[in-house]
């Protein structure tokens, strides 16, 4: 196995060293989607009491019945009584209404609706409780291993939990899972009925900032403090955020914008190899080309603290020579990248061509060729 230094980074800028961010949220977890990096961690993934943070996971079950046809954006649903006497945070839909499913979603998204939840949770499992545990089950399946829920609102329940890791993950597969609606997320306004007229506005205190911020959700209770699921995007760049447990809303806002400011700023992105370039040309034996180029299958891009840029180390790993036939695509090594600080990316390498083995005059010469080189060595020569 031959390994050989890339010269990848040599025009990569200096800048300020990285700082590490640290933070008064009990819980918190920031994530770089485009590199799939984690930045910063803390009791990640210690359980806790998501508040209405939990309200994603009943809508990512609401989209998933949207996709599978078990509802429509236009179907209507009835408000029942326990819906109507929901406390806490909400739409104010009243028994006597028929809110439509679109108008439900944004009830939630938009005032964190507590009836909105019930309303949409009995719609789809006749009642919440049932709902309850059909999340929990999902959950599993969508790798949230630390997320019990006991009801669709994150209303306080003795064993309702999820992780800061949980809940972003959760946001990332939302993001990537639905989005055709996941627009609704970045609306700062919302009314229903204009029957208490103040209640219209998005708790999000990172929208329109300018930083780029196009959701999640806050939560908030006695137990759990402030909480936010927050995402931004800035040159096609995205960032997902969790923090809890913060002691006040002001608290929130400023640490939720500290930590886009950081991960943005202290963090530059790094396109090591554009997709579809080549990489290297590694030897072939007994292949109609003497060559063949190796590259990616969608690029590789790093994401590197400031300052560390002539650090990182780029290596490609792989048998050489290559024995004929190749197929284009076939795995032929790893491109190992390492980041101070991070852990090592190892991305497969792939033929970039096909090369067939060549015929039996070929064969034979390279047969003559080994065994010449094999006597020379014998020879000591």
């Amino acid at each position: 196995m031959r390994t050989f230094l890339l010269r990848l980074l040599a025009l990569l800028s200096l800048a300020a060293p990285v700082q590490a961010f640290e933070t008064t949220a009990n819980s918190a977890w920031v994530y770089d989607v485009n590199t799939s990096t984690v930045l910063m961690a803390k009791n990640a993934n210690a359980p806790i009491p998501p508040a209405s943070m939990s309200k994603l996971m009943t809508l990512y079950m609401v989209f998933e019945a949207l996709e599978n046809g078990r509802l429509k954006l236009t179907d209507t649903l009835p408000v029942s009584t326990k819906a109507w006497q929901m406390g806490g945070s909400k739409m104010f839909v009243e028994p006597r209404d028929t809110p439509t499913v679109e108008q439900l979603i944004k009830g939630v998204i938009v005032l964190s609706g507590n009836d909105a939840c019930v309303v949409l949770a009995e719609g789809l499992a006749g009642t919440e409780e049932a709902f309850a545990r059909q999340m929990t089950e999902r959950a599993k399946r969508l790798g949230l291993k630390q997320s019990v829920f006991k009801n669709s609102t994150g209303w306080p329940a003795e064993g309702h939990v999820m992780s800061a890791e949980d809940l972003g993950i959760l946001a990332m597969r939302l993001i990537q899972d639905f989005p055709q609606y996941y627009g609704d997320f970045a609306l700062t306004e919302f009314r229903y009925m204009d029957r208490v007229p103040s209640n219209r506005f998005n708790r999000n205190p990172i929208l329109g900032l300018g930083i780029g911020a196009d959701g999640l959700k806050t939560g908030h209770t006695q137990e759990a403090g402030y909480g936010l699921v927050g995402s931004a995007v800035q040159n096609g760049r995205r960032v997902i955020f969790v923090v809890s447990g913060l002691q006040s809303e002001m608290a929130r806002a400023e640490e939720s914008e500290r930590i886009v400011n950081w991960a943005f700023r202290q963090f530059s992105m790094e396109t090591l190899v554009p997709p579809g370039d080549t990489v290297l040309e590694a030897p072939v034996w007994l292949g109609t080309k003497s060559r063949v180029g190796l590259t990616t299958r969608d690029g590789v891009n790093v994401l590197i603290p400031a300052g560390s840029q002539d650090q990182v180390r780029v290596e490609a790993v792989y048998d050489a020579p290559i024995p004929a036939p190749i197929a284009r695509g076939d795995q032929i090594g790893r491109l190992v990248v390492t980041v101070p600080g991070a852990q090592e990316a190892v991305i497969p390498l792939l033929a970039a061509e096909d090369v067939p083995e060549t015929g039996f005059a070929g064969r034979m010469k390279g047969a003559v060729l080994r065994l010449g080189s094999k006597a020379v060595e014998a020879a000591g020569l």
